[in-house]
Formats: structure tokens, sequence, C-alpha cells
């Protein structure tokens, strides 16, 4: 494939639509089936429908920097093109579960030792490597290696592998019902003929396709990738280089922040006015690090080097060097605004302001500065190191440079931010005071707080409403409730 990436997957905008020829199957079957060799060569990505193209060739090449993998469970679906029982015959069924019901990315090295590649290329060089790749093939007279009749890694396998990833699935994808159709499609390949196999497979991707769980997220997937679009964005700014934040408040909000950017190498300076608080504040921060590292998501050093890129400090004057100041401190408009002339004065004047706030007027709180183009939302969700939301608001004189620079530091820490304008509970809280209000009404007629949360939880929610408000504060509410008057 020419440019930046082989096949990173199917057009998802097309599902739900009348099929137009040519058939995916039949160009899959039509490859497949070639009295040639026929060789993908892979560079970026080949995912979804990408890589079960590149199962259908006879042999698979790529570079070391390219990834492979099945992600459709993400978008509530399972690989409908012979994935589910393509894979297991290559790298074996339980492997493949973990792959498929996971929807994860496959690093070329790991892929190659797993068996879905057969050589690395140098990079820079694919085709001519791929070409040579297949002239060898050619003249030791190799077969053309069809996957579809590779068997032996699917025969005989313990059923009970499936049980175990039906119930490891039914706790960890909760409600969720595109991981229980892989696990059946992965044990359909195992128990039934290829062909068989396939009709299964189809049977369950049409079960998915035309559900609304798909269809949800579907539409969330276009969703996201919309909300950070700024229509009137000039093509021409450029966000500025943001190398160092500063954060106030050591709290939950602000710790967990805090955590963003050292995760992604960036250092902070973290405030706080007294040291008890600040020290409380670090010592959450490495617990948090800590508990990673022993379920093994991070190295103990990996600890301490991201510890290091947090410096402690109870004076304002530190700030002065960072690119960019997130305010975290608890709702309260005379707090804040006290907070911001502070900031005004030591920050240096290219800095960018940025209120943490969930509720309050981001215009009010930049009247407070000489610099209300620099000042703007960055509105957390709890814990703010797991929550992926981040909503960007937009105040009335916010300039187009800081919010493109907030929306390519979103980026970098990983978040989904969404540009929202300046109004009560912007987005997320106008939406979360809805539900929460439902389920007070619902206490309020008798049910118990369990039998509120927990259709909520069996649903596939992290957590019940009820739960939600535990973990983000009663007095966060309280204190939003008496700023209203």
């Amino acid at each position: 494939c020419a440019g930046r990436t082989f096949i990173a997957g199917a057009d998802i905008s097309e599902f739900g639509k009348p099929m137009q020829p040519p058939h995916f199957h039949d160009t899959l079957a039509a490859m497949e089936n070639m009295p040639k060799p026929v060789v993908a060569a892979i560079h970026g990505t080949a995912l979804g429908g990408g890589l079960e193209t590149a199962l259908c060739c006879h042999y698979r090449v790529a570079v070391p920097s390219a990834r492979v993998g099945l992600p459709e469970v993400h978008l509530g679906l399972l690989p409908g093109a012979g994935g589910t029982q393509r894979l297991p015959r290559l790298i074996g069924p339980e492997a493949a579960l973990d792959a498929i019901v996971n929807g994860i990315q496959i690093k070329a090295q790991a892929a190659q030792a797993a068996g879905v590649i057969d050589e690395l290329v140098e990079e820079g060089k694919l085709l001519e490597g791929a070409i040579a790749f297949a002239r060898r093939m050619v003249a030791s007279g190799a077969p053309l290696k069809k996957v579809r009749d590779i068997n032996d890694k699917v025969t005989g396998v313990d059923p009970a592998i499936f049980d175990k990833a039906r119930a490891t699935a039914r706790k960890s994808k909760r409600g969720f019902q595109a991981p229980l159709n892989c696990i059946a499609c992965v044990e359909a390949a195992c128990t039934l003929p290829f062909e068989a196999g396939m009709a299964r497979e189809r049977e369950l991707f049409r079960e998915l396709v035309e559900g609304v769980q798909s269809a949800a997220q579907r539409h969330i997937f276009f969703a996201e990738r919309a909300a950070a679009k700024v229509d009137d964005m000039p093509a021409d700014v450029k966000p500025l280089p943001i190398k160092t934040v500063g954060v106030i408040g050591a709290g939950t909000m602000g710790g967990g922040i805090a955590m963003n950017f050292a995760n992604v190498g960036i250092p902070v300076v973290l405030l706080e006015m007294e040291k008890a608080a600040l020290e409380r504040g670090l010592k959450v921060v490495r617990d948090n690090y800590e508990r990673t590292a022993k379920r093994g998501g991070m190295s103990a050093a990996d600890v301490e080097k991201r510890m290091a890129l947090i410096t402690p400090t109870l004076d304002y004057a530190d700030l002065a060097p960072v690119d960019m100041v997130i305010e975290a401190v608890y709702e309260n408009m005379g707090v804040k605004k006290e907070v911001f002339a502070k900031l005004d004065k030591v920050a240096k004047p290219a800095a960018i302001l940025a209120t943490n706030t969930s509720t309050l007027d981001v215009d009010e709180i930049a009247a407070v500065t000489s610099r209300p183009d620099k000042v703007i939302g960055t509105h957390f969700f709890s814990p703010a190191n797991v929550m992926k939301l981040l909503e960007v608001v937009r105040g009335a004189k916010t300039s187009h440079e800081t919010l493109a620079t907030t929306l390519a530091v979103t980026k970098a820490i990983n978040k989904v931010g969404v540009v929202v304008g300046v109004c009560d509970g912007f987005v997320g809280n106008r939406m979360v005071h809805r539900y929460i209000s439902q389920a007070q009404y619902m206490l309020e007629e008798g049910a118990l707080p369990h039998e509120v949360d927990d259709p909520i939880y069996q649903l596939g929610f992290a957590m019940g409403p009820l739960t939600m408000s535990d973990l983000a504060g009663l007095d966060v509410g309280w204190r939003i409730r008496q700023g209203k008057g």
C-alpha cells in the first residue's frame, strides 16, 4: 500500500448501509485462491479488515515499526471477514482470544514471534524486501500457504479455555455483548470446519452490527473525533510548545492532573498552600503509581522516574517559568479569582492559565487577569489520571492560539478533548445533573442506594450514580448548590 500505512481497517461509516460490490469476502477469496504467491507487505498498521486481508495472503512481511490487530470489539463488533477463523489457526486459540476479545494492537516483532508475520524487512526498504522474499519462496518451491487450511492449533483444544474466557469477559467487560460473540467465534474455529466457522462468524457479526450496542459505540467513535474540531479555527494557527506545566492544588484532582503530565514525560510544578497538604498529595500520587507497579503496569524505576518529574512547592514564584498552569482548587468563585489574580502577576506573559472548574463562569475568572485571551477551562473528571474525557471550555476572549495549544496538550496526555462554551455545567455536568436527579428521586421514593446503582453497574458502567457522587465528593455538589444560591 502507498502512503503512511497498509490498511487501517474498514470504512465504518458504511456499516448499516446496503453492501455494494465488489464484496470483501469475494475479494479475499480471490487473493487466497491465487495460483501464484501473494505476499502482504505491511507498514504502519494492518488492523481489522487490513489484517484480515493480510491473513488471506500466502505470506506476510513487515517493517519493524508496523503493528497488526483486530480491534473491532472497541466498536461493539467482531472481525467479520474471517479474522476469528484464521487468526486462531496461526497463533492458537488462547493468543487469538487475547488479541480479538481485547482488541489489542501487536507490534511487528511480537507478531513475527507468534507466527502472524513471516519475515521482518528493513525500514524504508519494504517493497524491495517483500519482492526479495517472494522470489526466495518461488525459488525454494515453497507452498502457497492458505491459513484456512492450517488446523493443528485448533484441533483437540480444551473447551475449558472458552468457559474461562467467558467468565473473564463477563467480569472485565461487563454488559458488553461483542466480547462474548468474539469468544463464540474463536470457539467455532476450534469446533467446526472452516466454512461452517465462517458462517457462524457472519451470523454473530450480523447480530452485533444490527444491534444497539454497536450503533452506540460507532456513534461515540465518530463523536469523539468531531468533538475537538473547531469550525472557526484558522488553518494557520499553530499551538505553542508546552514543555513544563504548573498545577495548583495537590488534592484528588490536582494530584491526578499532575500524574497525566508526568506519565508522558512533561515536568510538573505542584503547588499547595500548606506543607502537610502537599506531602499528603504527593503520597497519594506515589501510592497510585506503586499500585500500578504491583499489578505489573510499570516498573519500580518508572515510578521513581515519574515522581522525579513532579516538583513540589509552597511558593507561587516557582510557577514563573512554566508554559501552562492548571488551577485545581475547590469550587468557589472567590477562591479561584484570588488564585488567578496571583497567577497573572507571577506567570510569564506567554503562559496559558487554565481552570479546572466544573461549573463556574470561566469569563468571570478570566476578567481578574490582564490576559483573558490566555485563560481557558480544562475540566478534568475524577479520577483525573484515569478518566479520558476533558472538557476544554472556551471563554469569550480565549484566543485561537490558546485553544489550539490546549487541544494539543489534551491529545499529548491521551485525553479525549471536547470543546464547549461557557454555560452552567458545560456539557458533562448538565447531562450528569439529570442522571443524578433521577437517582435522588428514586431514593426519595424508597429505593436503597445499592438498588439504584447495581443495575447501572451491571449494564457496563464503571459505577452507579450514587457511588460516583461519593467518589467525586458530596461536598463538591454542596458547594455548587450554595454557589447558585
